[in-house]
């Protein structure tokens, strides 16, 4: 009976992606019902950001603090491109693209064993002997947590290793992911060949 429950999971999350898709589809529909959009939002909330959790305590020093884990994974395997893709459109739904997960370097944050944010660098197209940091998405409930900027470092040790000079990057209409690039020690700066928006911020940062 394990082994049986076990395959209709693991067939059950193979279609994660797809399921997500539909989710946001009906919710964004004009056509669908309003207790289909209601009820398609909600499912959306929580798998994005969970059910409310209950405090544990911690003797009589007060509650618990969430644990977090950053860990550098290959995007090669194939369960791990869905959970990237998942936390993907969990964290930007329709906004930006899904990358290829199997090019670049990528990091997964774990709240204990629960993937809660990713993020990747890729070799950059437009600067020499440098990383873009092209992806970052923390799941609202564990933002605050400082995991983004955990996922910076982590990217940009893997950098130094690589032999990267600096990192470069962009933001749209993102204040909190502009400021999480200020208190990691980014600058901003108007590249040769601007390659995003033209409202668009850029990122660089030496990691010599």
């Amino acid at each position: 009976m394990s082994k049986i429950v076990t395959e209709i999971r693991s067939l059950a999350r193979s279609h994660s992606r797809t399921a997500l898709r539909v989710l946001v589809g009906v919710m964004r529909s004009k056509d669908a019902t309003a207790a289909a959009r209601v009820s398609a939002a909600n499912a959306i909330l929580d798998r994005g950001w969970g059910k409310a959790t209950q405090a544990i305590e911690n003797g009589g020093d007060g509650p618990l603090e969430l644990i977090h884990r950053i860990e550098r994974i290959i995007g090669l395997d194939d369960e791990i491109a869905d959970t990237l893709a998942d936390l993907h459109l969990l964290t930007f739904f329709d906004g930006a693209p899904i990358p290829e997960f199997d090019h670049g370097h990528w990091w997964l944050a774990f709240h204990q064993a629960i993937p809660v944010g990713f993020a990747g660098a890729v070799p950059s197209t437009h600067t020499a002997n440098a990383g873009y940091f092209c992806r970052v998405g923390v799941l609202g409930k564990h933002c605050g947590n400082a995991l983004q900027l955990r996922l910076m470092r982590a990217m940009e040790s893997r950098a130094r290793h690589i032999g990267w000079g600096c990192i470069v990057s962009d933001t749209t209409d993102n204040i909190a992911s502009a400021n999480n690039f200020i208190r990691a020690g980014y600058r901003l700066y108007r590249p040769q060949c601007p390659w995003a928006w033209p409202n668009s911020l850029y990122w660089r940062k030496s990691i010599r």
